[in-house]
């Protein structure tokens, strides 16, 4: 396959991540509880949750698609587009509990696309342990973003929790089998970049 011919399923992943309907294998997780008595302001502060949410996964579809491109190693690419899977169940997930809270996606999706894509492209070429390194990074980071949102759900919104909760736990284990194949270490400074601009992403996505 020649090189324009081999991006054309690329931008195909790009254009059904932003703007597609994602698909998922297992059932969204508390999609069996009632739904719960909210008020107009928990409903879009929930919502808006949900955008952050969503927001994030439309960056770990990009970053884990950057990498992979950039990896010369069959086997980190496989546990990527495995991670990048479950990561597409994650957009339908949130994007179907935005919807139950009569909400929107964020406006800001496209741009978020197109720039995490370029920051996994550039960490991938930086090889596998250090594309790793930053995988487990990215997920650690999550996680604990993830743990933050179920603190700020009202007690009563168990449907949101739930999927909070799943998404959590899918995070954890991304971030066990980077380390597991090799990860390497982030330098501090890294570290604390990511999370400049993981708190700029969130509080924009939270209203636009």
């Amino acid at each position: 396959m020649t090189m324009p011919n081999a991006l054309i399923p690329e931008f195909d992943k790009a254009l059904r991540a932003v703007f597609a309907k994602a698909p998922t294998r297992r059932p969204m997780p508390g999609a069996q509880l009632p739904e719960a008595e909210l008020s107009a302001t928990e409903k879009s502060h929930v919502a808006a949750l949900m955008r952050v949410n969503h927001c994030g996964e439309i960056c770990a579809q990009a970053l884990y698609q950057g990498q992979a491109l950039a990896s010369r190693n069959p086997l980190v690419r496989r546990e990527l587009e495995i991670a990048a899977w479950e990561e597409t169940e994650h957009l339908n997930w949130t994007e179907t509990r935005i919807a139950e809270l009569g909400g929107r996606k964020s406006l800001l999706n496209p741009l978020w696309y197109g720039g995490s894509l370029a920051i996994g492209a550039i960490a991938g070429k930086c090889g596998d342990a250090w594309s790793l390194g930053f995988l487990a990074e990215t997920e650690r980071q999550v996680e604990g973003h993830l743990e933050g949102h179920k603190a700020r759900l009202p007690a009563q919104d168990r449907k949101s929790w739930e999927v909070l909760e799943q998404m959590k736990l899918d995070e954890m284990r991304h971030a066990e089998t980077a380390i597991g194949h090799g990860a390497r270490e982030l330098p501090a400074p890294v570290k604390f970049a990511m999370k400049l601009s993981s708190r700029l992403m969130t509080r924009l996505s939270y209203w636009i």
